[in-house]
């Protein structure tokens, strides 16, 4: 490391050469940080190559997810979903018991009950918890998919933002292929109702799914704000939810 002796002082990089200011007064150090070129082929960081390629498998499980919802995300979403998503692949990844270290997959982990009971109950809008929204009981009928809300009463069991009016609702029955990315997605017919004490029995049936992949039912929540007998999103749907409810 140099010392520095004029009567200039730097702070900042030219070239391969950093300026910075010590107890010492200015001093002058060469660019420094590990090779990309070792990294990719010193034995060394062998762990290093593996954490990333399963970091990278983990980053695609979490876009093919997705991707596959994006109808339903762009409506029901925060700035940390993808980030999240991530988080919660690479732990679905560790249930992958079968593969060598470096390409434990989450589509392996994803057939394993620990893996699939990760993966369930995931919000995709963090602002808006489908387990805080919606306070009455729902069932599910992993088969065909159908999520039903027997004597349902909006203006008591529901936790509606402020402004909201209206509440819509709406199933999703995916069956998705990790590995390949073919995806079935069928959705309920939605279901709107005013947000007040009138009681009423829901049922959201989407058409039944076919396919080799992971099969999952998801519910959404809209929240709508009717002017002039004219419903528009609340906030841009800042408050809507959409919940992974089961993993088959």
């Amino acid at each position: 490391m140099a010392v520095l002796k004029s009567l200039i002082k730097i702070e900042g990089t030219l070239d391969d050469l950093t300026f910075y200011k010590g107890k010492n007064g200015y001093l002058i150090r060469t660019k420094g940080g590990i090779s990309k070129n070792r990294i990719k082929n010193d034995p060394a960081f062998v762990r290093t190559r593996e954490n990333g390629n399963e970091f990278g498998l983990a980053a695609t499980a979490g876009k093919v997810l997705r991707r596959a919802l994006l109808e339903l995300i762009r409506n029901a979403k925060d700035g940390t979903l993808t980030s999240r998503l991530m988080r919660q692949m690479s732990l679905i990844k560790n249930q992958d018991t079968t593969s060598p270290r470096g390409l434990r997959n989450p589509a392996v982990g994803l057939t394993t009950p620990e893996g699939k009971v990760l993966l369930q109950n995931f919000d995709f809008n963090e602002n808006a918890i489908l387990a805080q929204v919606l306070r009455a009981d729902y069932t599910v009928n992993t088969t065909t998919g159908e999520i039903s809300i027997p004597d349902f009463i909006p203006g008591t069991q529901l936790v509606a933002p402020p402004g909201a009016t209206h509440v819509t609702l709406q199933s999703a029955f995916l069956n998705l292929d990790f590995t390949t990315e073919v995806r079935d997605l069928q959705l309920s017919d939605p279901v709107n109702l005013p947000i007040n004490l009138t009681p009423d029995n829901v049922t959201l049936a989407p058409a039944v799914v076919t396919g080799t992949g992971i099969t999952m039912m998801l519910l959404q929540l809209s929240f709508f704000q009717e002017m002039n007998g004219v419903q528009y999103h609340l906030n841009n749907g800042a408050f809507n939810t959409l919940n992974i409810v089961h993993v088959v």
